[in-house]
């Protein structure tokens, strides 16, 4: 049976548990537009130490400490796969400076924060210290999502935790190597050369495993179908042997490893690392409920006033002091500077990684080790909830926020394309054109439109187009191919329910149709581009109505009995492209945007 007479909870059925409150907590934070952690927190607190359901030591035992090691492996290699140093060379110079000057300015501010702060000693303050150069990738994006941050602000941000995220736990790994040579050493000559020795044999072993792995993928042999295997189970035996020779430098390894891959150019670069997304995504969120079921409230109890003053030493000291210094002397406005110092939200890699490393200080001997978990805990929550609630206000107090409205991205200039724009603009919805071809973006200049010249999959585009400002994209260059690779390849950044493409030609002709795995919903009534410029050029033309309790979209079909609803654009912003069909129902309030048949009246045409 799935629960004993003792209370305590089958493995399997523990390990349902985990998974379903740690993607159930991510999915409803979806939903409510909240941090994640913040319910997987709440969640995984009720479930353990409050109602006792679930007690990771009691249900699970043995098992825990294995799956923590090899779940944070899993999410430190991740991190590893995200620093490609091609991307570090052409970022901006802020961003280099938040990393080189940053992060070992941060670990020093950090450490003394929790060495004198908290009190913690210098072995323990030393590793959380580097842990915490991390400032919470995963929780960054949805923040600058929700706060619409200036352009180069946001990037900023977004850049510093992207790269910060595996330099920290590196600088972490490094520290608890070396406390633990030092602790169990028999003399300071032996440590030194005990922890190069694992250093080295670390750093070659991770670099052999990511440089082997690349090579095998790139010459093919490797199939596809088994990269995702193959890259797991090299992962894991580069893990084990890293450290069967020095306990705990398999971190080190499978971080080097991911960079490694990373920096390799490889074709099936982009599958592996989504997967691996995908991965650390579960990971993270079993990791952090079993953390937060672990927690013991005698532990949280010893808590004092001197957590509160590391909390407060991290975040208005530590963290302004470290981007003031590092931004010192570049052309950044202090604006900016200010914003950037105060927004720092620690995440989940950071929990994750100082609950192991917290109990791994605490099997040395070293007792406030213990403290670092709770410390960490504590340092989340008030970074996340003080951030989630202040950013978008504090930016808007700057004059560094975006616009409040979630904005459409169209790719393809064309005389279509800046109509639409124009009537999203009229509609009070932020709007981009982008194209490859610069003269088919002079109609959308002209018009006052904001333009993007080059390839929106470039890096380029990356670094230049504020896409956490666009929740809507739509794919309608002359291109089908194109459109369906911008579709096929953005979806899963703006979620595949918000990309669409305009209609394929000979889309009916089983031939030419294509798999619906590819591309993007159906923009309008399956209109190509030849059909949208043909109705423009004879005279439809796009119209912007209000709908309103005295004027419902009855009232508007009656008066439009051909007219085509593209987009509704509701009160608060947010934008829905359906087919005609598809809208019966426009609540009052909601602006729609329709194409037109001709009209005698061209005035009454652009009213709607």
């Amino acid at each position: 049976m799935a629960v004993a007479e003792t209370g305590a909870l089958d493995p399997v059925m523990a390990f349902a548990l985990i998974g379903a409150i740690g993607v159930g907590s991510q999915w409803l934070a979806w939903r409510l537009r909240m941090p994640a952690i913040v319910l997987m927190l709440v969640a995984g607190v009720l479930v353990g130490p409050v109602f006792g359901v679930f007690d990771p030591e009691r249900d699970i035992g043995a098992l825990a400490g294995p799956m923590i090691s090899i779940a944070v492996a899993i999410i430190l290699f991740e991190g590893g796969l995200t620093l490609n140093f091609h991307q570090l060379r052409d970022a901006r110079q802020g961003v280099r400076r938040l990393v080189f000057i940053g992060a070992p300015l941060g670990w020093l501010l950090s450490t003394l924060a929790l060495r004198y702060g908290a009190g913690l000693s210098w072995e323990s303050a030393t590793v959380f210290g580097g842990i915490m150069i991390v400032t919470g990738p995963t929780v960054i994006a949805p923040l600058l999502r929700q706060a619409r941050l200036a352009h180069r602000p946001a990037a900023l941000l977004q850049w510093e935790a992207i790269i910060n995220d595996p330099i920290g736990a590196l600088a972490a790994v490094v520290a608890f190597d070396a406390v633990m040579v030092l602790r169990t050493a028999e003399t300071l000559g032996a440590a030194v050369v005990e922890f190069l020795v694992g250093l080295v044999v670390a750093t070659v072993l991770g670099a052999l495993g990511g440089l082997g792995l690349a090579e095998a993928f790139r010459r093919g042999h490797v199939p596809e179908y088994m990269k995702v295997p193959v890259l797991f189970s090299a992962l894991l035996a580069v893990f084990a042997v890293a450290d069967m020779m020095l306990h705990e430098s398999g971190l080190l390894a499978v971080t080097i490893m991911g960079v490694v891959i990373a920096n390799a150019n490889l074709p099936s670069y982009e599958e592996l690392r989504r997967f691996k997304e995908h991965a650390t995504v579960l990971l993270v969120s079993g990791v952090f409920v079993l953390l937060a079921a672990s927690l013991d409230f005698g532990t949280l109890g010893m808590l004092t006033w001197r957590a509160v003053l590391f909390v407060f030493l991290v975040i208005l000291i530590a963290r302004p002091l470290t981007v003031m210094v590092s931004l010192a002397g570049t052309d950044l406005p202090w604006n900016e500077r200010w914003l950037i110092a105060l927004t720092g939200p620690r995440g989940i890699v950071l929990v994750a990684v100082a609950g192991l490393f917290g109990g791994l200080l605490a099997d040395l001997g070293i007792e406030d080790g213990a403290m670092i978990a709770p410390l960490a805990f504590a340092l989340v929550a008030v970074t996340v909830v003080l951030h989630g609630f202040t950013l978008a206000p504090f930016a808007r107090w700057l004059g560094l926020a975006g616009s409040e409205a979630p904005g459409v991205l169209l790719v393809g200039g064309s005389i279509g394309t800046t109509a639409l724009a124009e009537a999203f603009k009229k509609a009070g919805v932020p709007v981009l054109v982008a194209d490859l071809n610069r003269s088919h973006l002079r109609s959308a200049r002209e018009a006052g439109i904001a333009t993007f010249f080059g390839d929106i999959l470039s890096e380029a585009a990356e670094q230049n187009v504020e896409f956490v400002s666009y929740a809507t994209l739509v794919a309608a260059t002359d291109n089908d191919a194109y459109n369906t690779l911008v579709a096929t390849d953005l979806g899963p950044e703006f979620g595949r329910s918000n990309v669409y493409q305009i209609g394929r030609y000979r889309e009916d002709n089983q031939r030419h149709s294509l798999p619906e795995t590819l591309g993007g919903r159906r923009f309008g009534k399956r209109e190509t581009f030849a059909d949208l410029r043909e109705k423009l050029v004879t005279g439809w033309t796009f119209g912007v109505t209000r709908i309103t309790e005295e004027f419902t979209l009855a009232d508007w079909r009656a008066k439009n009995p051909e007219g085509i609803v593209m987009a509704r654009v509701r009160a608060g912003g947010e934008v829905r492209l359906d087919l005609d069909a598809d809208v019966t129902k426009v609540l009052a309030g909601t602006t729609i945007i329709s194409m037109l048949p001709p009209r005698e009246d061209p005035a009454a045409a652009a009213a709607g």
